[in-house]
């Protein structure tokens, strides 16, 4: 699985998409075992994951986003929401001029808050243009279809979920302590006052000795799959009422 596209400009020509799928990761903390891109590399091996099994101009990803719960600790990196939102915005932009009109956003980073405005004034401006990828409901249903033990809440960062990925797309990305890692702290109230350095020693709050291989490959192809009803609504399907 290629994490950065080498499609070539001659591969757009021959299939002309009309989407556009944009990974957006980060570049912070993911305690001992897992690396500071980490949010990126799921983000991007989950836009691997659809442009192979769709018709869609894989972009590469934005490595740098809004990860200031995470400054305690050394080598995160942040920029403001809304230099990520003008990022996008310009992106899109230049998208659309070249004929590619409909943008998926894939967010690996759940510190992101403001993607879903992005898409939500989008979508007011220019109706079925833009979806938010994966939602909730697909990563719950890529943890059932996966057999995760743990569920979002519990497993917040580089838990089971994460540690899956990285061991089935890139494995040496992560180190053995993995298995003695886990750190749990469930209630979190001021996560966005007092930031991650209030819950957490390590930077984790999850179950990353639970992590596999196969459960990072299950999750990969439940959430190929559910790309499927993204790539309907930006095509004005799926509508109700």
């Amino acid at each position: 699985m290629d994490l950065i596209p080498t499609t070539t400009t001659t591969d757009v020509s021959s299939r002309t998409p009309t989407v556009a799928v944009l990974p957006i990761g980060s570049y912070e903390q993911h305690g001992s075992f897992l690396p500071l891109a980490t949010d990126t590399i799921v983000a991007a091996a989950i836009a691997a994951s659809i442009a192979e099994k769709y018709n869609v101009l894989s972009l590469p990803p934005i490595t740098i986003s809004c990860s200031h719960e995470h400054s305690a600790w050394p080598g995160t990196v942040s920029i403001s929401h809304q230099t990520l939102s003008a990022m996008i915005d310009d992106i899109r932009s230049s998208l659309a001029r070249s004929g590619v009109t409909r943008l998926a956003l894939v967010n690996g980073h759940g510190g992101n808050y403001v993607l879903s405005n992005i898409v939500q004034t989008a979508n007011a401006a220019e109706p079925d243009s833009m979806t938010l990828f994966p939602t909730r409901t697909d990563w719950e249903t890529a943890r059932d279809a996966a057999q995760l033990e743990t569920d979002g809440h519990h497993d917040m960062h580089a838990g089971e979920l994460e540690v899956s990925v990285l061991l089935h797309v890139c494995p040496d990305a992560v180190g053995e302590d993995f298995v003695a890692g886990d750190h749990g702290a469930d209630d979190r109230p001021m996560l966005l006052v007092h930031g991650m350095g209030a819950y957490t020693n390590t930077g984790v709050i999850g179950r990353p000795s639970a992590g596999t291989a196969d459960k990072g490959r299950a999750l990969l192809a439940s959430l190929s799959a559910a790309f499927a009803v993204h790539l309907s609504a930006l095509s004005g399907g799926q509508r109700s009422g």
